[in-house]
């Protein structure tokens, strides 16, 4: 049950704890996984709580074909540029060649304006508000479970409005949900920004994301949102009369997150004994293990799991036979379940029952009257515990170089996000990409009133960007 430790082999770790925890394995086909149960569940927990989201800032559900006309894509260039190299082309259909190819969905951007085109004819019609729930395919070179696969589950909005204001509005709301998401339910903190040229979305014209450091102090990319501004309304001729009665183009945004999050929840709070999830997301955050089978034990431990259901607590009772308590222990402490509750023959005689903390291991006994407001009060408690430890890491790991021989060293020896002025030159970005691997992952919305000079080229400041190397 053992997994490899972090800081002997980080990638190995993480695999190992995805396996042995069983939230996906690998499958026949090279690139994709097959989620199972458990990892399912933990998945649904956060399509739930991005879904009340999404429909709380007024956008619908609906669902878009998974294959699109190869020609749709082609109509924006830089889209079909930025793309390509990822397609999956079907070009054979009940036996017979297709007249035209099919892409096996990317995103959704093109097949979803074909539709607007229709749908669009008058200011009244906007603004349009649409997400969906979907699995999209990429053909990745390099894969890694959750984080870089194949085909993957995701959602992704598509807005159209009247004017560029309304527009880009929406971008940066849809921004600061995925930040709500990350920070108060998977218990991350982000930094929320703006990407560069050379880091922005295919066919958009603005492209923001949340940015998350992960235990190997590499940064990860958990949600973007993007202003795509008019292009793909000119592409595919999607207008509408005005309130003077004049034909206009819509501004237009997209925005996803996808099961990458799961990764990032494991990456950010696992440790050598497996998963640590946030009581807000995890199945289940508290699970009963008696210990010992007498008749009173399993009565009370059955009783316990009701009473924790009632209050609404996502409980289970572990009941297998033939397995030890040390077993059972090890197991849920792999999954990640925040809370254990222990009852055996001693603390029923005494009228309490142990509580176990799996982000801290601490242990504590409570009377068996109270145990129910005890959970409750502890998955309130190691919700807020997780995100401040992942704060005060990300913080301990952030530096602020002056020079680019600081930040070169600091990227080689110690990794972590580095924050430091940029003066917006695509050369010297690329420079600094060259020469230490790490990228701008994000220029952040909040900037400093003075700036430096640019770390590579001494020239004046024109950002402060987050430098660091990322999955």
């Amino acid at each position: 049950m053992k997994v490899t430790p972090r800081s002997e082999d980080y990638s190995r770790w993480y695999t190992d704890v995805v396996q042995r925890a069983e939230l996906a394995d690998y499958s026949p086909v090279r690139g994709s996984m097959v989620i199972r149960p458990y990892g399912y569940a933990l998945w649904e927990n956060m399509q739930k709580a991005l879904d009340d989201m999404f429909k709380e800032t007024g956008h619908q559900n609906a669902y878009f074909p998974l294959l699109i006309p190869l020609s749709f894509i082609e109509r924006e260039a830089e889209h079909v540029e930025g793309f390509s190299p990822e397609l999956a082309i079907v070009t054979h259909g009940g036996g017979k060649e297709l007249e035209e190819p099919l892409v096996v969905r990317p995103t959704s951007e093109t097949i979803i304006n074909a539709m607007f085109a229709k749908w669009i004819k008058s200011y009244r019609d906007l603004p349009l508000l649409i997400n969906q729930w979907a699995n999209v395919v990429r053909w990745e070179m390099r894969t890694r479970l959750f984080l870089r696969t194949t085909e993957f589950l995701w959602q992704e909005g598509h807005t159209a409005h009247e004017t560029e204001e309304e527009a880009r509005d929406e971008a940066r709301l849809m921004l600061e949900v995925y930040a709500r998401f990350a920070e108060e339910w998977a218990a991350t903190p982000v930094i929320l920004g703006t990407k560069t040229d050379a880091e922005r979305f295919a066919g958009a014209v603005e492209s923001f994301s949340i940015e998350a450091m992960m235990g190997d102090l590499k940064a990860l990319q958990a949600g973007t949102s993007h202003y795509l501004g008019q292009n793909f309304a000119r592409a595919f001729g999607t207008q509408f009369l005005d309130r003077n009665n004049e034909l206009q183009y819509p501004h237009q945004t997209s925005w996803g997150a996808s099961t990458r999050l799961v990764g990032m929840t494991v990456m950010v709070h696992g440790d050598d004994q497996g998963l640590v999830l946030p009581p807000r997301l995890a199945p289940y955050q508290a699970v009963v293990v008696p210990i010992g089978d007498t008749d009173a034990v399993l009565e009370a431990a059955w009783n316990a799991t009701g009473s924790l259901h009632d209050a609404g607590i996502r409980a289970t009772m572990d009941d297998r036979e033939g397995l030890t308590p040390g077993f059972k222990f090890n197991d849920w402490e792999m999954r990640g379940v925040p809370i254990r509750l222990e009852i055996g023959p001693r603390d029923l005689a005494g009228g309490s029952v142990v509580l176990v903390r799996r982000d801290l291991g601490s242990k504590q006994s409570v009377p068996l009257e109270g145990a129910t407001r005890a959970v409750a009060d502890l998955v309130d408690a190691i919700q807020q515990s997780l995100f401040d430890r992942a704060s005060a890491f990300r913080d301990e790991h952030t530096s602020y170089p002056s020079t680019f021989e600081e930040l070169e060293e600091g990227v080689r020896e110690e990794g972590g996000f580095f924050n430091t002025a940029w003066c917006g030159s695509p050369v010297c970005e690329t420079q600094i990409k060259h020469r230490t691997q790490a990228t701008i992952r994000i220029i952040p919305f909040e900037q400093p009133d003075e700036l430096a000079p640019c770390v590579f080229c001494g020239a004046a400041g024109e950002h402060l960007a987050v430098f660091a190397k990322a999955y």
